[in-house]
C-alpha cells in the first residue's frame, strides 16, 4: 500500500507565526495555516490540523461505510458524511488536544432497514483506519438513512 505526504513550511512563533501545507502527494494545493486562526471561531481563511483531520476522517469513514454496506446486502447510492472535530486545552498534561470527533452521516441505501444502516455505519466507524489511529479521541456518530 502506498504511503502519502504532507508539507509544512512554518516562521515564527507559535502566536505570531504562520506556515503553509501542501498536500505533497497528490499535489492539490497548498493551504495557509495559523495558530491564532486555528484557536479562534472563524478561520479566516486558513485551514487547521484539525480541519485536514475532519477531512480525513469523513473521506476514511465514507470508503468503509460504502464497503461495509456492501457487504451487509446493501447497495450505497449516495452518502452525505461530515466530520466535526473539536480542539480543547488539555487540562491534565498542559497545551491542547483533540476533545472529540463526532461523525453525521446520511445515506440513501437500498438492501438495508433502519437496522442494518446503523449497524453498518458502527462498525464502519470502529474499523476505518483513521478511527483506529485517532483512538485516544472520544467518536460519536450520528447516522440516519434516507428514503
Amino acid at each position: 500500500m502506498p504511503t502519502r505526504s504532507a508539507r509544512t513550511a512554518w516562521n515564527g512563533s507559535l502566536e505570531t507565526g504562520s506556515g503553509q501545507v501542501e498536500l505533497t502527494s497528490s499535489g492539490v494545493g497548498t493551504y495557509d495555516v495559523s495558530f491564532p486562526k486555528r484557536a479562534a471561531d472563524d478561520a479566516g481563511g486558513t485551514t487547521s490540523p484539525e480541519e485536514l483531520i475532519a477531512a480525513a476522517h469523513s473521506a476514511c469513514y465514507a470508503m468503509q461505510f460504502s464497503a461495509l454496506i456492501a457487504e451487509a446486502g446493501g447497495t450505497p447510492q449516495s452518502l452525505e458524511v461530515t466530520a466535526d472535530v473539536s480542539l480543547g486545552p488539555d487540562k491534565d498534561n498542559g497545551g491542547f488536544k483533540l476533545t472529540g470527533i463526532t461523525l453525521h452521516v446520511t445515506g440513501e441505501v437500498e438492501g438495508l432497514d433502519a437496522a442494518g444502516f446503523e449497524k453498518a455505519a458502527q462498525d464502519a466507524k470502529a474499523s476505518c483506519p483513521v478511527s483506529k489511529a485517532l483512538t485516544g479521541v472520544e467518536i460519536t456518530l450520528d447516522a440516519s438513512l434516507e428514503g
